[in-house]
């Protein structure tokens, strides 16, 4: 609601007409969920699968276990940034906050390092690999295909998750101002126990499979369908490759808890698609308000003269993408939005335009508190004061924010020199 009121009252300031607002943002919809619809709700149905078989809790068990338990952090973190690729922020941590709490007793670390670190891993995912809307809209937007998001997001936010835990575990290990368990943990962590009532849970390569399977489709059309031709393409659509994830993920699921529970947590799932589908395309129409009142092309005029230099390019786009979270809360609409007007001065630089989606996405990230729902999630699941979840939570993305950003202008460093 307040999306749609702000891209009215934008309309109505920038001097077009009411009708042409309106009209403005019924297509804005439209065309953002026309080829956003249904790969979301594919993959809305994928994650849930996957976590109602015993997949998800599969997953995070064996990377936990694979690591020595002096590196258990950085496992945690991993096992949050595999989980959230498919899994939505708030389910991957009611997944992994009693895998963590365990964890915390074990290797004699405080609840602050579990917390972060799964914040940590669980937000890269959410913020730079599809199908998470954000992401899965970058190419949407600006244009390139789907396959290269997950690539350059997918690499960029694994190293920046053991980059950044590394520096947020130096924090809390070294500064002892830093970390205050009397003022900032109010309660118990809330521990949601797992059902395991008629579940067969299924084997570590069975669980990863619905995650790999459309992640390989996607990647093979970007490198093979300028050769092979069309049916690469078709194979490899997003909504296509994503079907696909959802139907391996059903048919594991029926194998694991019975065909009558596994078509519940389908339908199920679709209960919470309603809000998703509802702010991705409210996001979409108040970026095609955006581009009609002639905002976007201004923002474009004005950084005309400073398209020549990509580095200040990338900084804007983050920028941009820093200041509408700030106003939004929505990680989703201010990438949406910061995406939408960078698209118009990307054709103007000499970079490819991921390399501007991920500078937006990456800016997201930074300031999250109080008018960011993953941000009560965190701090009220683990029974943390606002301080609390302001330490284990906003500063852990921020500093995830900053860390992209120095990654993204490396990358942009190397391509300028090599092209």
């Amino acid at each position: 609601i307040a999306l749609v009121l702000g891209s009215i009252l934008m309309g109505i300031l920038s001097g077009i007409t009411t009708l042409e607002t309106i009209d403005g943002i019924n297509v804005g919809f439209g065309n953002m969920l026309k080829g956003m619809g249904l790969p979301i709700g594919f993959g809305i149905i994928l994650g849930e699968l996957v976590s109602a078989s015993g997949g998800a809790k599969i997953i995070a068990d064996k990377i936990v276990q694979a690591f020595p338990k002096n590196k258990a952090i950085y496992a945690i973190g991993l096992a949050a940034f595999v989980l959230a690729i498919p899994v939505y922020f708030d389910v991957t941590f009611v997944i992994l906050i009693p895998i963590g709490m365990a964890l915390m007793k074990e290797i004699n670390k405080s609840i602050a390092h579990v917390v972060g670190a799964i914040t940590i891993g669980a937000a890269a995912a959410h913020t730079m690999v599809p199908p998470t809307p954000a992401p899965l809209a970058a190419g949407e937007i600006f244009g390139f295909d789907t396959g290269l998001m997950i690539a350059f997001g997918g690499i960029v936010s694994l190293i920046g998750v053991f980059v950044v835990i590394k520096i947020y575990t130096m924090i809390l290990d070294k500064s002892e101002k830093f970390w205050k368990p009397e003022k900032d943990i109010a309660t118990e962590a809330v521990i949601v126990k797992e059902e395991t009532k008629n579940i067969k849970k299924p084997s570590f390569a069975m669980a990863m499979l619905p995650i790999i399977v459309p992640i390989i489709m996607i990647i093979i059309n970007t490198v093979a369908n300028s050769v092979l031709g069309e049916i690469f393409k078709f194979i490899g659509d997003k909504t296509t490759a994503l079907l696909a994830g959802a139907i391996v993920a059903y048919l594991i699921a029926v194998r694991s808890m019975g065909q009558k529970a596994a078509e519940k947590a389908a339908t199920d799932s679709l209960s919470s698609a309603g809000i998703v589908f509802l702010i991705t395309g409210a996001g979409g129409a108040f970026s095609n308000i955006i581009t009609i009142t002639g905002v976007s092309d201004a923002i474009s005029d004005i950084v005309s003269g400073l398209t020549t230099n990509v580095f200040v390019v990338i900084i804007l786009a983050y920028l941009v993408g820093l200041l509408i979270k700030q106003v939004t809360g929505s990680g989703t609409v201010s990438a949406i939005t910061s995406m939408t007007i960078m698209s118009s001065v990307a054709p103007a630089v000499a970079l490819p335009p991921v390399f501007i989606a991920m500078a937006c996405l990456s800016g997201t990230l930074f300031g999250a508190t109080v008018n960011d729902s993953g941000f009560w999630i965190v701090t009220n699941m683990s029974g943390l004061e606002f301080t609390g979840g302001v330490k284990t939570y906003t500063i852990p993305e921020m500093i995830e924010s900053v860390v992209y950003l120095v990654i993204i202008l490396l990358i942009t460093a190397g391509y300028v020199m090599i092209f």
